[in-house]
């Protein structure tokens, strides 16, 4: 490429970023459950038109075990063509690739042979608790200035967890990214609003709080994080705090208005206290204050005890544990993965205050084990969804954390990766040839496109 000229993959706007050519590959963080074996960054082929359609065609093992895998993300996106800090001529190359339970943090190259990344660079967890104090790496966007990363926690498993900074060059740890945290202290995702110098943070809980799996007393105490937090991006400091309320427990994924004249987003909650329920939360900013309401209600439903895991039993139904939330580049579909309960739901979002659902497809459960067109029951259920920058597919992976797969799917999850079309009118239905199942003792979570997605990029422009 001429690295006098702008990454083609790189947009100004959302807008312009839908018409980029369709995906051909795919890349899969695949979790190690054994922990005998390292984790591995799978390649699966996403062309239909190839002879290994929906198989996984590379891999490349991580160099020790015990990683734990999970989210991860470009060097370098479309945000690289803001106004204010920009770097226009970073390629989107590199794959950087976190420990959730290690810290490590590896720089995998993608340009010689997109079907075979290769590790070229390993961060070792000590560097980044030396000069950011934090642990077990959670989220990565690549930013106008550099590549944004959080932890869930300070090195002893305790908190705060925060956010910090690693160069677009070298990869060094610049460190802390907070200059006032304000009343901050746990940490979960983080989103921009880059046209509104804004960033929003969720929460969960510290390491020592989910590493061993999730907490029945402190879940039905309300001790898990149950709020929202606005920053000045720019000056780094905490603006505001946002409670949803203690009986609404674990405030995931966040997906802002990918169009940056828009200041609102939303916000998924795993699950009510109350009953059971998952809610997604739109915030917004009326006066100039930032507010929160909820928009949308997922039902827990009713099972036998005997078919439930002993987590539970007692409560006599399968909540829907809203895992992960993503929205379409044109800001009209909001998809929900329903990890609980085997449902991906989608929305049309136009009207932010006002959803409506338009398609879902079943897949997976605790209860129901929905099977695919290609397969019979299958266990665990959408968990990580990804959206192609067109709007046309939906990708799903079905392992969200190793402890808690087993809190809810004792008898072990057998990984398996789908694909969803998506009508332009709304509705959603799965690729009958499209499952990918993934061999004994590897777990897929997220799912990154080659060239990007909808939650790989933000854009300063409309």
């Amino acid at each position: 490429m001429d690295r006098w000229k702008p990454d083609p993959t790189f947009y100004p706007s959302a807008r312009m970023a839908i018409q980029a050519p369709v995906e051909t590959l795919g890349y899969v963080a695949m979790l190690n459950v054994g922990g005998k074996k390292a984790d591995a960054l799978g390649v699966v082929d996403l062309s239909p038109e190839s002879s290994t359609y929906a198989q996984l065609i590379g891999r490349v093992e991580m160099p020790n075990a015990g990683d734990e895998l999970h989210h991860f993300g470009w060097n370098a996106c479309s945000s690289a063509l803001c106004p204010y800090a920009p770097h226009p001529h970073v390629e989107r190359r590199y794959l950087i690739v976190p420990g959730l339970r290690s810290s490590r943090i590896h720089i995998l190259d993608v340009k010689p042979d997109p079907r075979q990344p290769k590790i070229v660079k390993v961060i070792e967890p000590e560097e980044v608790f030396r000069r950011a104090g934090y642990s077990r790496l959670h989220t990565v966007h690549c930013g106008p200035e550099g590549i944004y990363m959080n932890g869930l926690g300070a090195p002893n498993g305790d908190g705060p967890g925060g956010v910090f900074l690693l160069d677009h060059d070298g990869y060094d740890v610049l460190g802390r990214w907070e200059v006032d945290r304000g009343p901050q202290f746990f940490s979960y995702d983080f989103a921009w609003h880059l046209g509104h110098d804004i960033q929003i943070t969720s929460e969960w809980g510290t390491p020592n709080m989910f590493e061993d799996g999730l907490v029945p007393e402190l879940l039905l105490g309300g001790k898990y994080g149950h709020r929202l937090h606005a920053w000045d991006l720019r000056r780094r400091k905490h603006l505001q705090e946002i409670d949803l309320g203690p009986e609404y427990q674990l405030v995931f994924e966040l997906r802002q208005a990918r169009n940056p004249t828009r200041a609102y987003g939303f916000a998924g909650v795993v699950i009510s206290l109350k009953d059971l329920s998952a809610s997604i939360w739109l915030w917004h900013r009326p006066n100039g204050q930032w507010a929160a309401k909820r928009v949308i209600d997922i039902p827990a439903e009713p099972a036998d005890p005997d078919q439930l895991p002993p987590f539970l039993k007692g409560l006599k139904a399968v909540p829907p544990l809203l895992t992960d939330i993503n929205l379409s580049l044109d800001d009209k579909f909001l998809y929900a993965s329903c990890w609980g309960t085997g449902e991906l739901r989608q929305y049309d979002v136009s009207d932010p205050f006002n959803p409506k659902l338009t398609g879902s497809v079943r897949i997976g459960g605790i209860v129901r084990r929905s099977p695919h067109p290609a397969s019979g029951p299958v266990n665990g259920g959408p968990q990580m969804v990804e959206v192609s920058r067109d709007g046309r597919r939906v990708y799903s992976t079905n392992s969200l954390y190793g402890a808690v797969d087993r809190q809810f799917y004792p008898d072990g999850i057998k990984g398996w990766m789908v694909k969803a079309d998506v009508s332009p009118a709304g509705g959603i239905k799965l690729d009958p040839d499209f499952f990918v199942e993934f061999e004994d003792g590897y777990r897929p979570h997220q799912v990154r496109l080659q060239g990007g997605d909808s939650s790989s990029d933000s854009f300063c422009y409309p």
